[in-house]
């Protein structure tokens, strides 16, 4: 049984809409002149529903950008392609991220930390075996794969992964586009190598 509350109304706050000669309840918020930011969630303007509709159907969050502008915004990675200063390679030390220093009675940052310096000295020592270019190696493990692999455990493992991360064999989620890609680009390097003829 669904709800007659609308997503988003602040009922009973006794609030009147901001619309000029509307004297409607102000039950929903909309954003204000001050922008949300660093110090808090700005400030809101409240409208009744009619001029909420209104509000939102006029309201451009593109306004003042360039083309570029939006389609970067419009980017599935938009907000996460910058490191923070505690997770940049220069703050490592000895081979460990600084935040590793942290308290961390789950063992949950520390372990992580390991399997990342073990991912990488997988990849070295697979690039120092002289099978696989350093590229190649990163490929086989975004795959999942050791550098014993052949052609056919190669297609065998690609063609498990397609399955497993196609939005088509997902009803559609496409949560895993990026992980499918990835798989998508290690196998079209892969199956050109010469480690693999």
């Amino acid at each position: 049984m669904s709800s007659p509350r609308f997503h988003g109304r602040y009922e009973q706050i006794g609030r009147e809409c901001d619309a000029p000669g509307c004297r409607d309840a102000g039950e929903f918020r909309a954003p204000g002149a001050r922008a949300h930011g660093f110090d808090g969630p700005g400030e809101w303007r409240w409208f009744c529903l009619q001029h909420v509709r209104e509000f939102n159907a006029g309201y451009d969050w593109f306004e003042g950008m360039s083309a570029d502008e939006i389609l970067d915004a419009q980017s599935p990675v938009a907000g996460w392609r910058t490191e923070s200063r505690a997770f940049r390679p220069e703050t490592h030390v000895d081979g460990m991220p600084r935040w590793a220093d942290y308290a961390d009675p789950l063992d949950a940052i520390s372990a992580r930390a390991r399997g990342v310096r073990s991912r990488a000295e997988r990849e070295a020592r697979m690039a120092a075996s002289g099978r696989f270019s350093r590229e190649e190696a990163q490929a086989l493990e975004a795959m999942g794969l050791g550098s014993d692999t052949d052609k056919t455990r190669l297609r065998r493992r690609y063609s498990e992964l397609v399955r497993r991360y196609h939005p088509d064999r997902n009803g559609g989620d496409r949560r895993h586009e990026a992980r499918l890609n990835e798989v998508v680009d290690a196998y079209q390097l892969l199956r050109k190598s010469a480690a693999l003829a």
